[in-house]
């Protein structure tokens, strides 16, 4: 089938990728567009992350649906924009025309405006063991499988007569200390302790939470006094930090540090390690380091009518002449920038190159906890961990999952976490199913 198997529409705006940048995109063009235009959202998903609440559906702070918002959500049919669930295989850039597969089959699409805007994959084999005895956490599906892992060696635990292999089971090691690290192991030991009180035959002192972390501090990308704050809190509430420690190697035992080191653990999780969409490679397009590289406007040097925008691209900041960073705050700001330009495009006007200055960071590091710098503003505890959850919650898309969540939230900070391990197993694969 082709586009006029679609509702008609002259010319399209087709945006590649469904995260921060893609749907901030579409937002932001779809009311703005001239009327002979459309916004087509393609993406392998039909729904968006919004990854940097990974950490929280982990630590059962959030339900796993609060985490993801549905793209059809995002769109505004009223204004013809469409939403197709597929996967790009190729793109005709003379044509203007992309192929890609569909659940109905094949799907080709015309395009006036092509967005690259897809993110990045998790690097399972950035360390020997990895893929086969690590946990990534990039999807709401890895991190339900994390939280799952959780409550399955609390239930071990309490079974278990060696002593040996109830401290294994209980040993959660978190490899990286930056902004993915940090997080899930604040929500992983503020987890782990409330839930044990449902687990009464597992002990205080049988459960740990490590994180390793090759360099000297934690939350690099924060000034070093925000790092010490986060360590700090983390060391209060029971995690180890082995800080300068680099892992070698991931076993069925545990972690090898480059040192000698083991760390005899059950649970190894992997915050460490991207690596780019394999499209851009099989695309041909102009990258480095596995990112689009784009002009000063976001748009594809050398290719008529293509932008990228978000993580898969290589977009300098004329703010300060350096590479963007690969986070949300940038990809929604790119996304706004890019959104301009192509109006000026259609309209015949100029583009202007992205510049933006950064707000700030933060990261919300377990229950109550936080470390945010702000225009310059530095703010620890609970008014950073307030603040964390304000933006995000600014950041979804409809004003019902806003209220959804924020309810959520609210609960969260009274009531015990939730402990349902969800495993879902259809009615025939019952008998066959394993705990």
């Amino acid at each position: 089938m082709n586009m006029r198997d679609l509702p008609a529409a002259e010319r399209n705006v087709v945006i590649v990728g469904g995260g921060f940048a893609g749907t901030n995109l579409a937002k932001a063009l779809q009311h703005r567009l001239p009327s002979d235009y459309r916004v087509v959202l393609l993406s392998e998903e039909s729904y968006t992350t919004f990854n940097p609440m990974l950490p929280e559906a982990v630590g059962a702070s959030v339900f796993p649906e609060h985490v993801v918002a549905p793209l059809r959500e995002v769109l505004d049919i009223r204004m013809g924009s469409r939403f197709v669930m597929g996967h790009v295989t190729w793109v005709d850039c003379a044509a203007k025309t992309l192929a890609c597969t569909t659940l109905a089959g094949p799907l080709t699409l015309a395009y006036e405006h092509l967005v690259f805007a897809f993110g990045n994959r998790a690097r399972t084999d950035f360390l020997p063991g990895m893929e086969a005895h690590a946990l990534p956490l990039k999807t709401i599906g890895d991190a339900l499988e994390i939280r799952n892992t959780v409550l399955r060696r609390l239930a071990r635990i309490e079974l278990e007569s060696d002593p040996a292999e109830r401290a294994a089971l209980g040993h959660f090691v978190v490899i990286g200390g930056g902004f993915s690290g940090v997080e899930v192991a604040g929500e992983l030991v503020d987890y782990i302790r409330s839930a044990r009180r449902y687990y009464p035959g597992v002990g205080a002192d049988e459960t740990r939470v490590t994180i390793v972390q090759d360099i000297d501090r934690l939350l690099p990308e924060l000034p070093a006094s925000l790092g010490d704050a986060a360590q700090r809190s983390l060391a209060a509430r029971g995690v180890v930090i082995r800080l300068g420690a680099r892992a070698a190697e991931i076993d069925e035992d545990g972690v090898r540090l480059t040192a000698g080191d083991r760390l005899r653990a059950a649970t190894v999780i992997c915050t460490i390690g991207t690596k780019p969409n394999a499209l851009v490679a099989a695309l041909g397009l102009p990258a480095e380091r596995g990112r689009i590289v784009v002009q000063p406007d976001l748009s594809v040097a050398g290719v008529s009518g293509a932008w990228a925008a978000g993580d898969c691209a290589q977009v300098v900041n004329a703010e300060d002449g350096k590479v963007s960073p690969p986070t949300a705050q940038f990809a929604v700001r790119q996304a706004r920038w890019l959104a301009r330009n192509i109006l000026a495009t259609i309209a015949s006007e100029p583009t202007t190159p992205f510049r933006y200055r950064s707000r700030g960071s933060m990261a919300g590091i377990g229950h109550l906890n936080g470390v945010a710098e702000v225009f310059g503003i530095r703010l620890t505890g609970l008014p950073a961990w307030l603040l964390w959850r304000a933006y995000y919650l600014s950041q979804m898309p409809t004003l019902e999952r806003k209220v959804r969540i924020y309810v959520e939230w609210t609960w969260g900070m009274f009531f015990p976490v939730d402990i349902t391990h969800l495993r879902f197993t259809r009615s025939r694969d019952a008998e066959k199913a394993t705990v």
